[in-house]
């Protein structure tokens, strides 16, 4: 990973933990001073920001050490880990959340002090914004899952704070206390909705989640090389870790060509898919030999062993090569028994 690359992740996350500290005191503040439900709910997400972004800090750091004997895929999969662990987090406070709400309408005590409590609360939302937006685009920029998913919880943080402020508001103008613990509720179901997405994105993460537009684009690449010997592609997968992009498909080429001819094909294979995605990893492409149901749709034209015509178009779609080969669905029904193994 390029060094500055590097830098910009752990500048963003040190600066997210930095403010969220800062943030945490001035919520804890007005939550003193108010004894409002709606801040102590925004104080308790904020909380989860400073343990989770601690997490993520180390996350960051780890996910760029190099594949070794231990770890042959790298360490990227723990940037999936931080933004469930910050998922899970979050959630939690939500059911905190809830749980203070339910104290609140119990004791029907209302919040005093409220115009300090707005004023606290609005200019540490209004912080949080400018660092959310931050971090969401350091993490794109530097295509990093943990400081995007760091940045989308503080931009969460910062519409709660928001929303935090209107409620107060309202609870001042019309002198409805009740309105404190149900702001205080709408905090817990937003920032529930946040979590779970954080976890779902975790899991497809560390599920290997097929990503269909990064499959369209690698078979692109791989049609506009394309030789008419490459009859089929199929079995394609790609997963990533971290910053390393990891690309598995089977090549079937004719059965007679030698394993030099082969190693050819797999590395023009292999150069144009890195090249196109512009990052490190690795494609591995299993050669399997054609038989003789692959030439109904086979392009050589000077083959000794074919056993039809070419009748059948085969385009590469997306449905086909993530699948079987293509002889199976489209293939003819010759008896292989006998099939020669070099013409």
């Amino acid at each position: 990973m390029p060094t500055d690359v590097m830098r910009a992740r752990v500048r963003a996350i040190r600066l997210s933990v930095a403010v969220g500290v800062v943030m945490l005191a001035t919520k804890v503040t007005a939550y003193y001073l108010t004894g409002s439900a709606a801040i102590a709910s925004d104080a308790i997400e904020s909380v989860v920001h400073v343990v989770a972004t601690v997490f993520a800090l180390y996350s960051v750091v780890k996910s760029t050490q190099p594949p070794d004997p231990l770890h042959p895929y790298g360490h990227g999969k723990i940037e999936f880990f931080s933004a469930g662990f910050e998922g899970g987090l979050i959630i939690l406070a939500a059911c905190a959340i809830v749980a203070q709400v339910a104290r609140a309408l119990a004791s029907g005590a209302p919040p005093n002090r409220l115009g300090v409590g707005i004023l606290l609360t609005l200019a540490a939302g209004t912080v949080n914004l400018v660092l959310g937006v931050y971090l969401v685009r350091a993490g794109r920029t530097t295509a990093s899952v943990t400081v995007e998913a760091d940045g989308r919880h503080v931009l969460t943080d910062s519409y709660t704070s928001l929303g935090v402020v209107v409620g107060l508001m309202l609870v001042r103008l019309t002198g409805w206390s009740v309105l404190d613990p149900l702001v205080a509720a709408a905090v817990a179901l937003n920032i529930l909705i946040t979590g779970g997405r954080l976890v779902r994105q975790s899991v497809g993460g560390l599920m290997d989640e097929a990503e269909e537009d990064i499959l369209a684009a690698i078979l692109a690449v791989i049609h506009t090389t394309r030789a008419p010997e490459w009859i089929d592609i199929h079995h394609l997968r790609s997963w990533r870790s971290g910053d390393r992009r990891y690309v598995d498909l089977h090549l079937t080429v004719p059965r007679y060509w030698d394993i030099d001819r082969a190693h050819v094909a797999h590395r023009d294979v292999e150069a144009a898919v890195l090249e196109h995605i512009e990052a490190e990893g690795d494609v591995i492409v299993h050669m399997d030999p054609c038989n003789a149901n692959c030439c109904c749709f086979c392009d050589v034209e000077a083959c000794d062993v074919r056993s039809e015509p070419r009748r059948v178009d085969h385009p590469w779609t997306i449905e086909r090569v993530v699948g079987d080969p293509a002889h199976t669905e489209i293939g003819g029904d010759h008896p292989l028994d006998d099939w020669p193994r070099r013409p």
